[in-house]
């Protein structure tokens, strides 16, 4: 990690900004804007390698065959503080440097990118989905009391788990969840935040499942981003999750390649 460079203000942020061109991923944007997580590269001026670490995801980018490039593989691990974490290799080199360094504890999964188009969505089919919410359960704004809330519960905790405070969330994130007799049991929110935009985190407690909760949320969600000329982005891990998105009016970009770090026993 010694040999790495954390990138903490914009001028470096812009120099490594081309390592990751075309990579149309807002957590990525978050580091590069400074808004959420971090940057770290082989060289703050010149770089040729840099990884982008944001809650539980790594993106690595540049030249895998850098001399640092293998100490920039290391440091996520180094910097992992969940079971298991989630790292995307720009290229296929990369990926062959996060299975010599972590093996067995390196797992490939497929996870699937939406297009970014702010003119897809319909306002009424998206009202409509609202509206069938089953009775007994309520929307509300992710407010103090919810942010707090969502805290306490593993489930529930990636709704905010990436901001200081209740008052960072309320200046940058923005959220809906679904309560029943005032206990949260489903919710749409903004794991991260970049200008112009949010990743959507979306969840629904596995005893309420199935009942068009998660549906209204991230409807109800959706037309408070675009009130507020924010872009709601959402990047599938599975394919539930993208057939959710392509039912609210995202459509399906591609397929690629990520990579399960589980934490060394």
């Amino acid at each position: 990690m010694e040999s790495m460079v954390l990138l903490q203000i914009q001028q470096q942020r812009d120099a490594v900004a081309a390592l990751f061109e075309g990579w149309e991923e807002t957590l990525i944007w978050s580091c590069l804007s400074g808004s959420m997580g971090k940057i770290y590269a082989d060289d703050a001026a010149h770089p040729r390698c840099a990884a982008a670490i944001i809650g539980d995801f790594s993106f690595l980018a540049g030249d895998a065959e850098a001399g640092e490039a293998p100490a920039l593989v290391a440091l996520i691990e180094e910097m992992q503080t969940r079971e298991a974490v989630i790292s995307v290799p720009q290229n296929e080199r990369w990926a062959e440097r996060l299975q010599a360094q972590y093996g067995g504890r390196c797992i490939r999964t497929t996870r699937y990118a939406t297009k970014k188009q702010a003119d897809a969505f319909d306002r009424s089919s998206l009202l409509k989905k609202i509206e069938k919410m089953p009775k007994g359960f309520v929307l509300k704004p992710m407010g103090e009391e919810e942010f707090t809330a969502a805290l306490k519960e593993t489930w529930s905790r990636d709704f905010c788990s990436q901001y200081r405070d209740a008052e960072e969330y309320a200046a940058h994130g923005v959220g809906v969840v679904a309560l029943r007799d005032g206990e949260l049991v489903a919710g749409a929110s903004s794991y991260t935040w970049y200008p112009g935009g949010i990743e959507i985190e979306i969840v629904t407690r596995q005893d309420v499942q199935r009942c068009g909760l998660g549906s209204a949320c991230a409807s109800q969600l959706i037309l408070n981003c675009l009130d507020r000329g924010l872009y709601p982005s959402w990047d599938a891990a599975n394919q539930t999750s993208l057939h959710l998105a392509e039912s609210l009016g995202y459509a399906f970009s591609h397929e690629y390649a990520a990579y399960w770090l589980k934490k060394q026993a």
